[in-house]
């Protein structure tokens, strides 16, 4: 349950500039400790994509810039402007995952990126649900959420929409992380509980019917299970990464020395960069990469708390939450947790679409920051007015004006 105090002030500017320091400071030491992991795993990964050594580890570099670039544009890009822009963004998005579907289906391919695989249209289409939802939300409020048709049905169609072309491609991992994230949503949003619990069980329907009739997913179950009982009979990835991780010890085998990136640990660079932490770090390095995790979502929430209106606390929930799926469900995995799933570790592994999109979320995070830092200079008077994420109509109790003077 979060309050926050709601002022009389119709000034969407910020004046100056303001910056989370703990926020940042962290973002930085995920990104230098991805570049030194990125950078171990450069050598065997790039010569395997027949490439010079450095290749990969470059490229990082090239993707981390033009996220940096994005992100801090973002930081001075008022977020107000995305209700405006965010259904231009969702139909370039799902334009550009129709693209991947047709291309795969003429082409017999399976690929899920585009432009020689620097674009994956999954990754852009998790930012875009949830800046869609977070625009969707904040102009409902608890009546019309609760309203079956105009709350449940109409964002079960979104979703389904979002979801069904990913899956298809197919990408069975980001098509549950975006029904995750639209769950998530609709709990921030102020969704009944009732619809909440509907939304996970027709969510949980859908994904074992994906599981039952999608080969690869049901073999990544089976092998699942099978690990579970007996690591030995595990997936060969699952017991390639328990590998890395026993190796590692307490303080790991030192930077740059594990072994197991040379004898064929599968993506090593990316899905499995974890493992390749835990071995050269040991769970020393492992629990300081938490931390810092742990670090950066309390920053975000905190974010989120103070944000000047709902729109700006939806995105910044969203997207720290987003953070925090993809990292739970990358950890797990390799520690034997959960299926394979193919996703990233946030501003860890190697990658041009999840750095970048990864970045471009901090930025938004950056500017509902300034924002709400910014507001709070420049007030001069407030009410007693309160905003709560989990309470009715919007678990809201204002009505009348909001920030910017517009009706409630």
């Amino acid at each position: 349950m979060i309050n926050q105090t709601t002022p009389k002030t119709k000034k969407r500017t910020v004046k100056g500039f303001s910056v989370d320091i703990p926020f940042v400071l962290t973002l930085v030491c995920l990104l230098v400790f991805g570049l030194m992991m990125v950078y171990s795993t450069d050598l065997d990964a790039s010569l395997r994509m027949k490439q010079d050594p450095g290749y990969i580890f470059q490229r990082q570099l090239m993707w981390i810039a033009l996220g940096l670039a994005v992100m801090i544009f973002l930081t001075f890009f008022d977020y107000h402007n995305f209700e405006k822009l965010v259904v231009i963004f969702a139909a370039v998005v799902v334009g550009l995952l129709f693209i991947v579907l047709i291309r795969n289906e003429v082409q017999f391919n399976s690929s899920r990126a585009l432009f020689n695989g620097s674009v994956q249209p999954g990754e852009l289409a998790k930012v875009a649900v949830i800046l869609y939802l977070s625009v969707w939300l904040s102009k409902r409020n608890y009546e019309q959420l609760a309203d079956f048709k105009s709350g449940l049905i109409s964002l079960l169609i979104i979703l389904a929409a979002v979801a069904a072309l990913i899956f298809f491609q197919p990408d069975i991992s980001a098509s549950i992380t975006i029904l995750a994230l639209g769950i998530m949503m609709f709990y921030l949003g102020g969704g009944s509980w009732k619809h909440i619990l509907l939304l996970g069980g027709i969510g949980g329907v859908i994904g074992l019917l994906a599981i039952r009739f999608y080969t690869t997913g049901r073999v990544r179950v089976a092998e699942y299970l099978q690990g579970l009982q007996d690591p030995n009979l595990g997936s060969y990835h699952i017991r390639r990464t328990f590998e890395s991780v026993i190796k590692g010890g307490i303080f790991g085998v030192g930077l740059g020395k594990a072994n197991t990136k040379f004898t064929g640990l599968p993506l090593p660079h990316t899905d499995s960069i974890f493992a390749v932490l835990a071995e050269e770090t040991g769970l020393f390095g492992s629990f300081i990469l938490i931390g810092l995790y742990i670090l950066l979502i309390w920053r975000g929430f905190k974010i989120a708390q103070k944000a000047p209106d709902r729109l700006g606390s939806l995105m910044a929930f969203g997207l720290t939450g987003w953070i925090v799926i993809e990292a739970l469900l990358n950890i797990a995995v390799i520690v034997g947790l959960f299926p394979f799933a193919g996703n990233t570790l946030p501003f860890i592994s190697s990658g041009g679409s999840s750095m970048v999109t990864n970045l471009a979320a901090v930025g938004i995070i950056l500017n509902i920051a300034r924002q709400g830092e910014g507001l709070k200079i420049q007030e001069r008077s407030q009410t007693s007015a309160t905003v709560d994420l989990r309470r009715r109509d919007w678990r809201r109790s204002v009505s009348g004006a909001d920030r910017y003077g517009k009706a409630g």
